[in-house]
């Protein structure tokens, strides 16, 4: 079998190198992520889906495969591409290799491309849809075919253009449930490996009874867009009974299991695209229930709330991102990774924008005064990355507890600052993108 592969660009550049994983054609939309590990995590994170996903650091694979890592139950990209992989991955929970697992789950994946010029274009020019070619099929050997011809290589070039990803919430909801477990264990296993809540102040928590005394006998909906396994976890480590709904589930659905808090998650896609959701959390706001979003959950608030979202250019993907806590103006380094924002200026008069990106200015994150709720655009439940968020987790907990809890938050007077400083830069960053 041909071991060529390459990536087509919608702008018409290609990059050819080999192949690993499985072989076929595939679309997808070309996006790139700054981690230098996690790539389980990133693979299986179900916000990854209908996406060309690139690793930035050139060495992928060499822990190999830990199931007890995996975010879902599968592979969710929608192809794969790095440097170089690792063949013989060497770590004490090795469970084998990427390549096997990728064929396993028939994910196409290219390796032996300058991945940071690819990365290069894809900031400069911003986010596209690319097109994977791998093996010897006859589609593939059509497609590559296509190429060396002008005028089949333009026909080509508007089919991959045309690529859009479709139905991504309703396509990867409740993948992790089939992975979830109890409690017990999965604190047990954060505490063999100092994955433990973290407290405000940075130090951990390693008594299961302390973590859980202020949650016990409360009950959270997980409303499931695509959650990773973890969110749930960190619910479970703070003593709440986690209940995971699909994301068709009904307002009246949810409120007809009596949860002390909603929790919404991270997810795929275009968060406008998910119009009944956002009605049906507007029905949710109005019982003056705790919410927690993250992610696409964060941006499904904010436009329950009459916010606004847009595309960003490339997008936050990485366990590097800065975020400034407006609060008290420490800066927090977080795992992202999404492709739209919530439009600062469109943030209602009733909500407090909480966190900022420090580089270039975007919502990260909203507390709404009006009804006992808040949201954030990173991760803090993040693994693999940074822990120092996941006290947030804790801050549910207290809103479930104490529904005015938020009631006189208040961010420090760089609140007004940030936003003008940034204002410019957001404003910038949308014009490149429609040029």
């Amino acid at each position: 079998m041909s071991n060529e592969a390459c990536l087509v660009l919608a702008n018409g550049l290609i990059f050819e190198g080999k192949s690993f994983g499985a072989s076929g054609v595939i679309c997808g939309e070309a996006v790139f992520t700054t981690g230098m590990n996690g790539y389980l995590e990133t693979l299986t994170d179900p916000s990854y889906f209908g996406q060309i996903v690139t690793q930035t650091f050139p060495l992928i694979g060499n822990y190999g495969l830990i199931s007890n890592d995996l975010e879902s139950s599968k592979i969710h990209v929608r192809g794969y591409i790095v440097r170089s992989w690792c063949e013989n991955p060497s770590n004490f929970r090795n469970e084998g290799e990427i390549d096997t697992w990728l064929k396993n789950q028939n994910i196409i994946g290219l390796y032996d491309i300058d991945t940071r010029a690819l990365t290069k274009v894809l900031r400069e020019a911003g986010v596209m849809n690319g097109m994977l070619i791998s093996g010897d099929s006859e589609k593939a050997k059509a497609k590559r075919a296509a190429l060396r011809n002008e005028s089949e290589k333009a026909k080509l070039l508007e089919e991959i253009k045309s690529y859009k990803i479709q139905n991504a919430v309703e396509s990867v909801t409740c993948d992790a449930v089939k992975i979830e477990k109890d409690a017990q264990t999965v604190f047990a296993e954060s505490a063999e490996y100092k994955t433990v809540p973290v407290r405000s102040d940075g130090t951990k928590e390693t008594d299961p009874e302390i973590a859980m005394k202020n949650g016990k006998g409360k009950t959270v909906v997980l409303w499931d867009f695509g959650a990773k396994a973890n969110i749930r976890r960190e619910l479970l480590k703070r003593g709440l009974d986690v209940i995971t709904m699909a994301s068709t589930s009904s307002a009246e659905q949810i409120l007809s299991k009596n949860p002390d808090g909603i929790m919404l998650s991270n997810g795929p896609g275009d968060p406008s695209d998910n119009v009944t959701i956002i009605q049906e959390i507007k029905k949710l706001l109005a019982k003056n229930i705790p919410i927690f979003g993250i992610c696409l959950g964060h941006q499904l608030l904010a436009l329950a709330n009459g916010a606004k979202t847009s595309k960003l250019k490339y997008g936050h993907r990485g366990a590097n991102q800065p975020v400034k806590y407006l609060k008290t103006g420490r800066v927090y380094i977080s795992s992202q990774n999404h492709g739209y924002a919530v439009e600062n200026d469109t943030i209602p008069a009733s909500a407090v924008l909480s966190f900022v990106n420090t580089n270039d200015g975007t919502c990260e994150g909203i507390t709404y005064l009006d009804t006992p709720s808040f949201s954030v655009q990173f991760h803090p439940e993040a693994c693999s990355g940074p822990l120092d968020t996941s006290f947030l987790f804790d801050e549910f907990v207290n809103l479930i507890n104490d529904h005015s809890y938020f009631k006189n938050f208040k961010a420090t007077a760089e609140r007004i600052d940030a936003i003008s400083y940034f204002s410019s830069t957001i404003q910038a960053t949308k014009n490149s993108l429609v040029s």
